[in-house]
């Protein structure tokens, strides 16, 4: 019985946030783009390096990847739910 409540609350906490990025609520694959991209200038920064910064993730691919998450909960929490069945 505590496998299921355990698969359901880590099925829960994957598939909400994953979902909240995935949909794009609130800009937040946007400002998650904007976030690396700060960060990757505070590094070039450090390094002495005052050229472009050279992105590494758009936003389209932070919504990929919380679809891939946001599914990966719903997995979880089928899972969950079966094994309370």
């Amino acid at each position: 019985m505590s496998t299921a409540f355990g698969l359901l609350a880590l099925g829960l906490a994957a598939a909400v946030p994953g979902g909240w990025i995935a949909v794009n609520v609130r800009g937040s694959a946007a400002s998650l783009e904007r976030w690396g991209d700060s960060n990757a200038e505070l590094r070039m920064h450090a390094r002495g390096d005052l050229g472009p910064v050279e992105r590494r993730m758009s936003a389209r691919l932070h919504r990929l990847l919380g679809a891939v998450v946001a599914l990966c909960g719903c997995v979880l929490i089928l899972g969950g739910l079966l094994e309370l069945a």
